[in-house]
């Protein structure tokens, strides 16, 4: 029998933790480096996409993308035509763009070997000036949410696949052409005075607030958590307009009634967050009223009627609603202001937007309502 003194014992134990416990931490070491390694790689890459938006030197993004593969190159023609779409606008509108600034925030991350799966939501700030006039830089934001499946080949990561939803994405030789060639400059119209039932400045914040991953956007770039996130569902744009001018507490109040309604529980209505019945529910409930309905030139340009064009007759905390076919209303913005020039600026969801300008990611095709929210 061998007996083991008590420092033997304790020595001994030790020793078998030790050798337990190396390997573990190392692995947990490699995992962390392989993840610092990823999260490096994602945040030049969307860097680098940004500027590109800018410089549009789009053959420099290949180096990043598996073009050996179907799925990568077609993720790269999608960021190179983004490119193309968003200096086309600017061409057309007489501006042009001058800084890009991104940021990224993981999700989700898995990594098994030389594979990462990835979530990401980019917050991205676009600035713009003015060919015409002396104008300080005027800015806006757009939010994206990524999934993403990246490749190491011989070192680096390289994105083998990626899917999002993007504002941007659109044919850069459909964009429709201004009246006169130039950005539409207009003088909205005055508030009511007095006291309202409908409180645009509300709105206005609610919708500045709660834009979601646009860069802009309060509340930390997150939804309002009272209510559901329709995204997956057909898209939370509806369901954000909803909020933005009913909501009791932050938004514009506008009562609850005649089945546009929220319940807390278990979500909104169909007025509440399916676009066509949204859009019936404001015209025929006497909230809002039908300024114009039309193509981007039509509602731009100068009338007997509008000497600035119908879209002039908006303000802040009005609405405009998107046509793309068969005239069935497909997306809610809310207007939250106009920059510097007088150019009108939206909000929305699904994708996010913080103060775009409301065209931006439409083409020629588009029709727009432009809906007039009673005070």
């Amino acid at each position: 029998m061998i007996v083991l003194k008590k420092t033997s014992i304790l020595s001994l134990i030790l020793i078998l933790l030790t050798s337990f416990s190396l390997p573990s931490a190392m692995v947990n070491a490699e995992e962390s480096k392989e993840n610092q390694e990823v999260d490096a790689a994602l945040k030049q890459i969307f860097a680098d996409r940004a500027q590109t938006l800018i410089d549009q030197q789009t053959q420099q993004l290949k180096g990043f993308y598996l073009m050996e593969q179907a799925l990568g190159r077609n993720a790269y023609h999608i960021e190179s035509k983004r490119a193309a779409y968003v200096n086309a606008w600017a061409a057309k509108r007489s501006v042009k763009l001058v800084k890009a600034n991104s940021s990224i925030r993981i999700i989700r991350r898995n990594v098994n070997g030389d594979t990462a799966k990835v979530s990401l939501v980019q917050s991205l700030k676009l600035s713009y000036v003015y060919l015409n006039e002396v104008i300080p830089p005027q800015s806006f934001g757009i939010g994206t949410r990524h999934f993403m499946t990246l490749k190491k080949i011989n070192g680096s990561w390289k994105i083998a696949r990626e899917w999002y939803l993007d504002p941007l994405d659109e044919n850069p030789d459909t964009i429709a052409d201004s009246p006169d060639g130039l950005a539409p400059s207009v003088k909205p119209a005055s508030a009511a005075s007095g006291k309202s039932r409908y409180n645009r400045s509300r709105a206005v914040a609610y919708a500045d607030k709660y834009a979601g991953t646009a860069w802009g956007a309060g509340n930390h770039h997150r939804y309002n958590r009272k209510y559901l996130d329709y995204t997956g569902k057909g898209g939370d744009c509806t369901n954000f307009a909803s909020q933005a001018v009913g909501d009791p507490e932050e938004g514009g109040g506008l009562p609850m009634k005649s089945g546009w309604r929220y319940f807390y529980q278990t979500g909104g209505t169909q007025t509440w967050v399916q676009t066509d019945a949204f859009r019936n529910f404001l015209l025929r409930s006497g909230y809002g009223t039908m300024v114009a309905k039309g193509t981007y030139k039509e509602v731009v340009a100068p009338s007997r009627k509008h000497a600035h064009g119908a879209i002039s007759q908006l303000q802040a905390g009005d609405l405009i609603g998107y046509i793309l076919q068969h005239n069935d209303t497909d997306h809610f913005s809310v207007i939250t202001g106009f920059d510097e020039y007088g150019y009108p600026l939206v909000n929305s969801h699904t994708a996010d937007r913080y103060r775009v300008p409301f065209d931006l990611g439409w083409d020629k095709y588009t029709k727009y309502e432009l809906i007039h929210i009673r005070d």
